[in-house]
């Protein structure tokens, strides 16, 4: 009976969690028409999202595009078709590696930030008290985060993709004996597309950061919003925090993947 009472307490827990996050998501929704008057504050958040975070996420999206750039490119080598190492990196990073490592980073720091902050003023009652003076917590403490993140994560996540292709163009170059300039006409050969403005799989990997970026904010947010226990429950909220975006980034990268593929056509 006691595995039977956890198992419940587990379930109810992950339950109470999704339905105030999902609350927390329609709530900010309806009150998106409220950015103006916060636009002071929306501003600080997306210089947050992305000058602070920019430096260590270009230093992973570059790594990222030389270790993809290098693993592929042994593969195809063997294949008799190195030369194929642009277009295999660049559509890579565009449709899965670059919006999903710039939603890791993005998680980690951006999204445990938020989470500690407005956990802190939960544990310290500030929250309450913006609820006693009638302040529309979700208007003033969620909105701007939540649009200048889901703003903010595409617009990283075009220069995660720029880098990491460019720094596959650094491994083709000197351990896979492709000429830099091959590399780039192959790689604009992938990204073009005479009927549309942008390739599917550019515009699947922008689609995907507008989801990551909304997802990580409302998450953090939510998380923040339920933390109790003073400095213990702020910790466990970040926790908690990062690992739901992360699982929910594994997760909504196959859906959205499956959704454009194979229901679109």
């Amino acid at each position: 009976m006691g595995i039977v009472r956890d198992v419940g307490s587990w379930g109810n827990s992950i339950l109470d969690g999704a339905g105030f996050t999902s609350h927390l998501l329609l709530g900010t929704l309806r009150r998106v028409h409220h950015l103006p008057r916060r636009w002071r504050f929306f501003m600080d958040q997306a210089y947050t999202v992305g000058v602070r975070a920019l430096p260590v996420t270009s230093v992973v999206a570059l790594f990222a595009g030389m270790i993809l750039a290098l693993q592929t490119g042994i593969e195809l080598q063997r294949l008799g078709q190195g030369s194929m190492i642009g277009t295999v990196t660049a559509l890579s990073m565009c449709r899965e590696m670059g919006p999903f490592m710039t939603a890791l980073i993005l998680a980690a720091t951006v999204g445990s930030s938020m989470a500690a902050e407005i956990g802190t003023m939960k544990v310290s009652e500030e929250v309450t008290a913006l609820d006693v003076m009638s302040v529309d917590t979700t208007s003033y403490l969620v909105v701007p985060r939540v649009v200048a993140l889901t703003i903010m994560c595409p617009i990283m996540t075009v220069i995660s993709n720029l880098i990491g292709i460019f720094g596959g163009s650094i491994v083709a170059a000197n351990k896979l004996s492709v000429s830099t300039e091959y590399y780039w006409i192959t790689v604009h050969e992938a990204l073009s597309d005479a009927d549309n403005f942008l390739p599917k799989d550019v515009y699947t990997g922008l689609a995907k950061a507008i989801v990551f970026g909304c997802m990580i904010a409302i998450v953090s947010c939510s998380t923040g919003l339920r933390a109790s226990g003073g400095a213990l429950g702020v910790g466990r909220a970040v926790q908690q925090a990062v690992k739901t975006s992360v699982l929910l980034i594994i997760v909504l990268g196959y859906v959205l993947t499956w959704f454009f593929y194979f229901l679109i056509q």
